[in-house]
């Protein structure tokens, strides 16, 4: 069992920058991996980066093409969290912002992969 704790969401000027942290607890976090999705009012849940284990600690990451070069996804396992640095943001990106943990290996873009959720945290940026 995973267990996730989103938040750093908040209101942010168009360019500016936010960080937001996925806490994790339960025994495995290290073997798991982590994507991000957002959904915004009325439009589907949108993938946005995902941190996939290779092997051992060895991780490589994926974007949305939507916030490539923006987005930067990371993970700390000592501190179990998970962390999406955002920059450049604009309005478009205002939505709700879930982090997910899938137990195995996948499609790491689709929603059906992840097996644990967390509440979501909302990010607003004002133009």
């Amino acid at each position: 069992q995973v267990q996730l704790v989103e938040s750093g969401g908040g209101l942010v000027q168009a360019g500016g920058s936010l960080r937001l942290s996925c806490a994790a607890s339960g025994r495995t976090f290290s073997g798991v991996d982590v994507g991000w999705f957002r959904q915004a009012p009325g439009k589907e849940r949108e993938f946005v980066a995902a941190i996939i284990r290779s092997g051992g600690s060895t991780y490589y990451s994926y974007y949305a093409d939507s916030v490539k070069g923006r987005f930067t996804i990371s993970r700390d396992n000592a501190k179990s969290t998970v962390y999406l640095q955002m920059s450049s943001l604009k309005p478009e990106d205002t939505a709700l912002y879930y982090c997910a943990a899938a137990a195995r290996g996948g499609n790491y873009g689709s929603s059906s992969l992840y097996d644990y959720w967390g509440q979501g945290t909302q990010v607003t940026v004002s133009s």
